[in-house]
């Protein structure tokens, strides 16, 4: 169902402590930020989150500040760092590493989506360094002894790497995770022909 075509909330909304409240809020934003951007209306927001439009303003003191709570949450990198423990460390250490690229891949396109969305609302808060991945970092150290970098430097070089070659302005055409993985950890020449 269209987040237009919500069905009209019944009654009023349980009662919740502020902090939930805002999250529900946020939960209920983030899809109809990717459909309608910073266009979408106060009106769609309460539908969605089965409020009256006044609750919005009892926890966010306006809409930018929402659309902002939300942006922040989005690009809050635990989420990702939660997925990327759950590779099964069992695995060989170039597999471990494309299942975490496709988890970084589809992070840079979400992401993408959103901040494509929003525009000018994000002025600078979008433009960051990227966050050093700890869990990233964890993956390289198990193999220490057969990298020429620090740990957390791969796992740096790894994302930036990963960013240039699946972002929609910098990509023309978005580079598969174990073709990013190979390369990165192999090189570009045949072996023997360097």
């Amino acid at each position: 169902m269209s987040a237009t075509a919500v069905a009209p909330r019944t009654g009023r909304a349980a009662s919740l402590p502020a902090d939930e409240r805002r999250a529900a809020i946020i939960d209920a934003v983030v899809p109809l930020l990717r459909e309608f951007g910073e266009a979408v209306t106060c009106r769609q927001i309460a539908i969605a989150a089965g409020i009256a439009e006044g609750t919005i303003f009892r926890v966010f003191a306006d809409k930018d500040e929402l659309l902002l709570a939300a942006f922040e949450r989005e690009v809050d990198l635990a989420p990702l760092e939660a997925s990327i423990r759950k590779i099964d460390p069992d695995l060989p250490f170039e597999q471990r590493l494309i299942e975490a690229t496709e988890l970084m891949q589809r992070r840079v396109v979400d992401i993408w989506a959103l901040v494509s969305k929003l525009g000018p609302i994000l002025h600078d808060r979008g433009k960051r360094p990227l966050d050093n991945s700890e869990a990233l970092t964890e993956i390289f150290a198990t193999e220490q002894s057969s990298l020429t970098t620090d740990p957390a430097d791969a796992a740096r070089m790894l994302r930036g790497f990963t960013f240039s070659l699946t972002h929609p302005m910098l990509a023309s055409e978005q580079k598969a995770a174990h073709e990013i993985v190979a390369v990165f950890l192999h090189g570009i020449v045949r072996e023997g022909d360097a």
